[in-house]
């Protein structure tokens, strides 16, 4: 019946309205917005079950099915939504609704609105509440009927304009589930708690109804005017009754509506002196510094004409490395944007990457962005001003040279860096920007390669590097051996230093928080074996499925729901390999690589967990010896580090922990110490032993680790031993750098040099491949041992030794 009355109600505004098509999406949306009815504006072809209402160029506004958004739990919330009674939020002439917007620079879109014809601010039209970045940036607001309209008009005639100087590409609305809103408003104020916010308080919306104690936060006299002004269209943040804050207001509100508590970052400690002097006022009164210059957490990277994706993944790449990566969301600047598009105001960090000379409109706009307070970034650019200058020597170019740089707190740090080719000079005297030099080169003439310079009374600064910090060994064409040496060894400092920078620019370079843990899959090679192992659970696990341990309980499902909590002490395994997939971990490629008669057959794979070592402990000492056990994960939150220090292990690095038995009453159980020897030389072997890898320079290192060379450590082992009447019952935890560089070598850095240095195409490995290869030669070593003692395997162990 619905969709019967939405059709008749579309065919006769059609016959009423006919083209002009502003009355008619007003009309539409008014008369069905009370329906079971979703309307959406979008740049693509309908959906079959989408009712076309009328088409503009290549968009359509159609009319659809309800849609439901029940589950906010990867949103954000915006500090300025009207949050506080979320059940009045949306009244009945108030539609919700998701805009989804892309980068410029995505399917060819090049262009923003037409600046001749009348510009549609998002923002002016909708209330903000929840976003969500990536490609495409979404982003949940709401906003009368008569508003969404006109922004859904302005998108199809190409008049919208995103505050973040993307391109918005589709907007939908949903009907918001009250019970998402509650959950997400009671996750927004533990937040806040959590990080002394309590005095930053969201004002409610006008005509939504107000609680007793918001009243109490304004004058009855500013109420009225607001009221009376319409200004319930926008939500005013109140942060106590600090005067200083009150006025600094209406400059932060555009930013605080796209930007939540969480991702802001701190202000640097080195801002100009007036704004300290605020802060300082309101931090006495116990309000947290909120917002950097009043910009959202856009980090943008120009790269002059250049269309070179690779540089532009290459410095992504860096950054994501260096900052909170949850917290910032990164976009190129085009060239042909610089000058049209309203970036200045959202950016918060401009990155310039590019050797090209910068045109004289977009040099004067940069300068534009550091009167105004904003931060810049140079790596190896040509962008210079005020009191320095570019010079050219070419004799430094792709050179490796000893810098020392001075960090935020005047420490210095010496390190080994690809040059630019370029040095800085003092420019004019008496310019009015500030000049810091931060790092020379340690050679005769004292090049001086990193400088900061502070401009304009608005805490504009910028950080010039002609020393190539966002370049590892591998990225540029390094000329010797020992150049690649010398950045490797290099490489933590790299990332301190530019962790340091970024810092001083105002990012925030805290670990993001440590990953949630994930639910375990239960996978074989062998389906035989698989299906062993659920017969022997049947009658090793309690009724709900549980086999409990006092490290790790394993609760055994066919299925994961989300509704099941994951804790370091109980977590569930799911039995049914048809639901599994990673983008980390290939069952397949295992499979292929694992040629072994029992280790392991049955694998335990989790993309996070606490440690893979306690993961086996509930298992291995009454599982038939066949069904060799191993664990794998992505990552880990409580890895085992020097000192019983707590680290997360990297994506990219293969981790596991693999069971096997040992008689006491044989060769390798009168000599159990030798079993770590045996698992680095696997490890070794297991790269080696692959036709035209045999030469790469990965060797052990007595008594349990991995190296590069003699000069860097890539990977280690770790043994536990228990002696269960006449058997070992050992725990392998082995963990070795796969294709995660920093923060400082791994097996695919040392492929790639190999294939510079002899002209080769050697593939990169992955974890998969590796760990099952390392699997397969351990058994073979291990039997070897058994058969010949010691001098069955010390040749090969002596082959590969750094010593």
């Amino acid at each position: 019946a619905p969709a019967m009355l939405i059709t008749l109600c579309y065919l006769y505004l059609w016959a009423r309205w006919g083209p002009r098509s502003v009355a008619l999406v007003r009309s539409t949306v008014r008369r069905l917005h009370r329906s079971r009815c979703s309307f959406t504006f979008c740049a693509r072809q309908p959906q079959p079950e989408e009712r076309v209402c009328l088409r503009v160029g290549g968009k359509v506004f159609c009319t659809g099915e309800a849609q439901f958004l029940d589950d906010l739990n990867r949103w954000s919330v915006l500090l300025a939504s009207p949050f506080i009674h979320p059940e009045k939020l949306l009244a009945a002439e108030h539609i919700a609704f998701v805009t989804e917007s892309i980068s410029a620079q995505t399917e060819n879109l090049q262009r923003g609105p037409d600046s001749s014809k009348e510009i549609v601010k998002w923002s002016d039209f909708c209330s903000p509440l929840a976003y969500k970045p990536g490609e495409p940036f979404k982003l949940i607001a709401e906003a009368s009927v008569d508003n969404f309209s006109s922004l859904g008009i302005a998108f199809l005639e190409d008049r919208l304009q995103m505050d973040n100087g993307m391109v918005p590409h589709r907007i939908v609305s949903v009907h918001l589930k009250e019970s998402a809103l509650k959950e997400l408003t009671k996750e927004k104020e533990v937040k806040e708690k959590s990080r002394d916010m309590d005095a930053v308080t969201p004002a409610g919306k006008s005509g939504s109804g107000r609680g007793e104690e918001e009243k109490s936060m304004k004058k009855e006299e500013e109420e009225r005017e607001q009221e009376e002004t319409g200004a319930g269209d926008h939500h005013h943040l109140h942060l106590s009754s600090c005067q200083e804050c009150l006025q600094l207001e209406n400059s932060t509100i555009e930013s605080v509506k796209f930007a939540s508590a969480e991702n802001i970052p701190e202000l640097p400690d080195d801002c100009s002196s007036r704004r300290e002097e605020k802060e300082e006022e309101c931090l006495e009164k116990g309000i947290k510094r909120i917002n950097l210059a009043g910009k959202p957490p856009n980090i943008l990277i120009y790269l002059g004409s250049e269309a070179a994706k690779e540089r532009l993944e290459q410095v992504k790449s860096v950054l994501r490395e260096c900052i909170d990566a949850e917290s910032y969301t990164m976009y190129q600047l085009q060239q042909e944007q610089v000058l049209r598009d309203p970036w200045l105001e959202n950016c918060l960090l401009l990155v310039i990457a590019t050797e090209e000379p910068i045109p004289e409109g977009c040099h004067q706009q940069f300068m534009t962005f550091l009167s105004k307070g904003g931060k810049i970034l140079g790596f190896s650019s040509s962008f210079a001003f005020g009191g320095v200058q570019i010079k050219q020597k070419n004799k430094l170019r792709k050179a490796v040279h000893e810098l020392v740089v001075c960090k935020k707190d005047s420490s210095e740090v010496k390190l080994n860096l690809l040059v630019s080719g370029c040095v800085f000079e003092e420019g004019m005297k008496g310019d009015s920007s500030r000049v810091k030099v931060l790092s020379r080169l340690n050679n005769a003439d004292k090049d001086t390669v990193i400088v900061h310079l502070a401009h304009g009374s608005s805490g504009g600064e910028a950080i010039l590097c002609q020393a190539h910090l966002e370049l590892d060994s591998n990225s540029m064409d390094v000329q010797t051996e020992e150049d690649f040496n010398l950045l490797k060894m290099s490489n933590s400092k790299r990332y301190e230093i530019l962790q340091d920078f970024l810092t001083c620019l105002g990012l925030s370079c805290e670990l993001s928080e440590i990953p949630a843990l994930t639910p375990i899959y239960l996978l074989s090679p062998d389906e035989e074996i698989h299906l062993a192992f659920l017969k022997w659970l049947e009658g090793n696990v309690d009724a709900e499925g549980l086999r409990a341990s006092s490290k790790v309980s394993l609760k055994f499902v066919p299925s994961w729901e989300s509704k099941v909590e994951v804790t370091p002490s109980l977590m569930p395994v799911v039995t049914e390999m048809g639901s599994f997939s990673s983008e980390h971990f290939s069952l397949e490629i295992y499979q292929q690589h694992l040629q072994t008669k029992k280790l392991g057959k049955i694998l335990l794979f989790t993309e996070v967990t606490t440690t893979t070592m306690n993961l086996l402990d509930g298992l291995m000492l009454e599982l038939p010896e066949e069904m060799g056990l191993i664990a794998v994960a992505a990552r880990q939150t409580q890895g085992k580090g020097r000192g019983g220090n707590v680290w997360l292990s990297p994506l990219g690095c293969a981790l596991c922990t693999l069971h096997i038995s040992i008689p006491l009453h044989s060769n390798l159980g009168q000599r159990i110490p030798f079993i770590q020897h045996l698992v680095s030389l696997a490890v070794v072997e297991s790269v080696r032993s692959i036709p035209g890898y045999e030469d790469i320079e990965l060797r052990v290192k007595w008594p349990n680790d991995i190296y590069y060379s003699d000069l860097m450590k890539l990977g280690g082992v770790l043994v536990n031993s228990t002696l269960i009447e006449t058997t070992f019952h050992i725990l392998i935890g082995f963990g070795f750098n796969v294709s995660n560089s920093n923060p400082t070598i791994c097996i695919n850095d040392l492929i790639a040099k190999f294939n510079r240095e002899e002209g080769t195409e050697l593939k990169p490995l992955s974890v998969d491949c590796l760990i099952a290869r390392t699997v397969t030669v351990l058994e073979r070593l291990i039997e070897i041992f058994q058969e010949k003692g010691p001098n069955g395997v010390l040749p090969q162990y002596y082959k590969y030794w750094v010593h």
